[in-house]
C-alpha cells in the first residue's frame, strides 16, 4: 500500500477520523448530562439540537480525509487477491519482454498483450495446478534500470512483490533486443536487483527463442549472459511464448525449484525439526535365518486353466454372456443369480411391499382377476336376459303416486331444508367473530314463520288460521254508530291518541334555552374525559403505573415528591 499511496497521509487521515469520533463521544456525554437537568420539554429539545449541531460541525471537517480514504478503499478493492503464504511464481524483467504472454500461456488469466512497453500497469494474478498443488503466478509491470528513488508507482509494485513474497523469481530476457533494450542493459538490471533474490530460487528465462538463441550470440554476449548464473541456485532456460516452445517445461522446472526450496527452508528450522524427530522412529527388519520362504500358492489355484478368449471350452465370463444375449443395451444382468439362499427357487421370489406396517400381499387375492371376469360375464348374461328391464313403466309411476312415496319425498325435502338451515346458521355464527348473538326473545317472529314451523312439526294449523282471521276481521258499523262516534271524537281526542315514550334527556327541562345550556355543560364535563381517551365515567384504567421518566436515573438535589 505504501507503493500506491503515501503511508503518512493515510495515517493522518485515520487519525483525523479517530479524533472526530472522540470529540463526538465527548459532546454526547456532556449534553446527556445536561439533559437530566432540563426543566421543560422545549429546553430538552433545544439542548438536543445544540448537541447535534456541534457534532455536525465536527463531522464537516472530515470531508477531505473521508474523500481520501474512500479513494484508497476503491483502489485497494480493485487490486488482485494475493496470498503471501501460498506457492508463488513472480515474473519480472524489462517491459515488453514477454512476461504477460507467459502468464496467458500457463494460466487462464485474461491479460492484455500488446507490442508496446508498459502494457501492464499493475499486478496480475493467475492460478494453475501442478502435482495436485495450487500455484499462483504474479505478472509484474516492467522495471527500468534506475535508482529506487526515481522509480514510479508502477515499477515499485514489482520491487515490493519481489522483495516481500517468498517465491521463485522468473527473470525474463529478450535476446533479440526487440523490446528496445540491449542485452547489456538487461544484465545490468538483473545485477541491480540481485540483492532482492536472497533466499529465493531464480530461473532466468531467455524468451523469444524462435528468433535467436543463446548459442547464436557472439562469445562476449554469451559470457555476459552466463555471468548471471553466479546467484546460488540460478538456472538459464530458453522458451518461446509465440510458438509455445518449452513453455510448460519452464513452468514445471520453476515449480520443482520452488517446492525444493520451500522444503529445504522447512528442514532448516531447527525448532520445528527437533520437535518432530523425537516422535519419529524408523525400524528396519532384520533377517531371522537363511531359510527360504516362497509365496504359498494353493494347488487348486495353480490347476485353474488360464482364460483364453480363443478357447471354446473357456469358462464363460459375464462379458461373454452379455455378447451371447444381444450385447450392451439389450442384455439385462440378472442381479439375483448370485444370491446365497437355502433353496435356489427362492431367488425369484417377489420382495414384499410393506404399507403402514402391513404386508400388502397378505391382502391380495391371487384369483381376483378370474373372479372379476366371472362377475362381468354374469352381469352380461343378466342384461341379455332382461333381468334389469322394468315390466311396465306404468307400475313405476303408480308407485310414485302412492302416499308412501309421497311421504318419503316430503321427509327428504324436510331433511334437505333442515341441512340448509343449519349451514346458514353456522355461517352466521362464524361471521359474528365472537360477537354477541341477539337473544331469541328479542327476535321478531311473524305468524307465517310460526305456521310453517307448526306445519313442519306435524300439527294442524287450521285452528290457528281461523283464529287469526277472526282477530283481523273488521266489525260491521252502522250509520248511527258513525254519528255517535263523531260527536264524542272531539271530547275524547286526547284519550284516543297513543301514549308515546318520553325522552329522558329532556326530562325536567321544559325551556329550550335551559335545555341547550344543559347540553353545553354536559359537553364541557366530557371534554376532560375525552382528552384522556376514557371510555366513560366509570373508566379508571391506568395505562402506565410506573412511568420510566419518573422512576429512573439518579436522585438529584431538586424536587423529591416523586421519590
Amino acid at each position: 500500500m505504501d507503493t500506491l499511496y503515501e503511508k503518512n497521509h493515510y495515517k493522518v487521515s485515520l487519525a483525523s477520523v479517530s479524533k472526530a469520533k472522540t470529540l463526538i463521544e465527548k459532546i454526547s456525554r456532556d449534553y446527556v448530562r445536561l439533559l437530566k437537568f432540563g426543566q421543560s420539554l422545549f429546553q430538552c429539545k433545544e439542548l438536543k439540537r445544540a448537541g447535534l449541531g456541534r457534532m455536525a460541525t465536527v463531522a464537516k471537517k472530515l470531508k477531505d480525509p473521508l474523500a481520501y480514504l474512500e479513494q484508497v478503499r476503491q483502489h485497494l478493492g480493485r487490486l488482485p487477491s494475493i496470498d503471501p503464504s501460498t506457492r508463488t511464481l513472480v515474473i519480472c524483467g524489462y517491459p515488453n519482454v514477454g512476461k504477460s504472454s507467459f502468464l496467458r500461456s500457463v494460466t487462464k488469466a485474461d491479460v492484455d498483450v500488446q507490442p508496446y512497453a508498459f502494457t501492464t500497469k499493475s499486478l496480475y494474478v493467475g492460478h494453475f495446478d501442478y502435482k495436485y498443488l495450487r500455484f499462483q503466478v504474479i505478472d509484474t509491470p516492467g522495471i527500468l534500470d534506475r535508482p529506487t528513488e526515481e522509480m514510479n508507482n508502477i515499477e515499485m509494485q514489482s520491487i515490493y512483490a519481489i522483495a516481500h513474497l517468498r517465491s521463485c523469481i522468473l527473470y525474463f530476457m529478450d535476446l533479440s533486443e526487440q523490446c528496445g533494450f540491449s542485452i547489456e542493459d538487461q544484465v545490468k538490471l538483473y545485477n541491480s536487483i540481485k540483492p532482492l533474490f536472497a533466499n529465493k530460487s531464480v530461473l532466468i528465462v531467455a524468451n523469444k527463442a524462435d528468433i535467436i538463441r543463446v548459442e547464436d550470440l557472439d562469445e562476449d554476449r554469451q559470457q555476459l549472459v552466463k555471468s548471471m548464473l553466479d546467484v546460488p541456485g540460478a538456472e538459464l532456460v530458453q522458451a518461446s511464448c509465440y510458438d509455445q516452445e518449452n513453455v510448460m517445461p519452464v513452468r514445471n522446472k520453476a515449480c520443482e525449484k520452488l517446492l525444493a526450496s520451500r522444503m529445504e527452508q522447512k528442514l532448516k528450522g531447527a525448532a520445528r525439526v527437533s520437535s518432530v524427530l523425537n516422535k519419529i522412529h524408523v525400524s528396519k527388519p532384520q533377517q531371522r535365518d537363511d531359510v527360504e520362504r516362497p509365496a504359498c500358492i494353493p494347488d487348486a489355484v495353480k490347476s485353474v486353466k488360464k482364460y483364453d478368449p480363443a478357447d471354446p471350452d473357456r469358462p464363460k465370463l459375464a462379458r461373454d454372456i452379455e455378447v451371447e444375449n444381444g450385447g450392451p443395451g439389450v442384455y439385462n444382468v440378472d442381479l439375483k443369480a448370485k444370491y446365497l439362499l437355502e433353496e435356489d427357487e427362492w431367488k425369484k421370489d417377489v420382495m414384499p411391499e410393506v404399507l403402514d406396517g402391513k404386508n400388502v400381499y397378505d391382502y391380495l387375492d391371487p384369483d381376483i382377476a378370474e373372479k372379476l371376469q366371472a362377475l362381468e360375464r354374469e352381469e352380461e348374461q343378466l342384461e341379455k336376459e332382461g333381468f334389469y328391464d322394468s315390466d311396465d313403466d306404468d307400475e313405476a309411476n303408480a308407485y310414485l303416486s302412492t302416499p308412501e312415496a309421497q311421504e318419503i319425498r316430503e321427509k327428504a325435502e324436510w331433511i334437505r331444508n333442515k341441512q340448509k338451515t343449519m349451514i346458514n346458521d353456522a355461517r352466521q355464527r362464524k361471521s359474528l367473530n365472537n360477537r354477541a348473538i341477539l337473544p331469541r326473545s328479542k327476535l321478531t317472529r311473524s305468524y307465517k314463520d310460526m305456521e310453517s314451523h307448526m306445519h313442519k312439526v306435524g300439527h294442524d294449523t287450521s285452528v290457528l288460521s281461523a283464529k287469526k282471521d277472526s282477530q283481523h276481521r273488521e266489525p260491521k258499523v252502522s250509520g248511527a254508530d258513525i254519528m255517535r262516534a263523531s260527536m264524542i271524537s272531539d271530547a275524547n281526542s286526547s284519550a284516543l291518541q297513543p301514549v308515546g315514550k318520553s325522552d329522558r334527556l329532556h326530562a325536567g327541562v321544559n325551556d329550550g334555552m335551559l335545555r341547550s345550556k344543559a347540553e353545553r355543560i354536559a359537553k364541557l364535563s366530557r371534554r376532560a374525559r375525552n382528552l384522556d381517551a376514557r371510555v366513560g365515567e366509570s373508566d379508571r384504567r391506568i395505562y402506565d403505573e410506573m412511568p420510566k421518566h419518573l422512576n429512573s436515573g439518579k436522585r438529584g438535589i431538586g424536587k423529591t415528591q416523586r421519590r
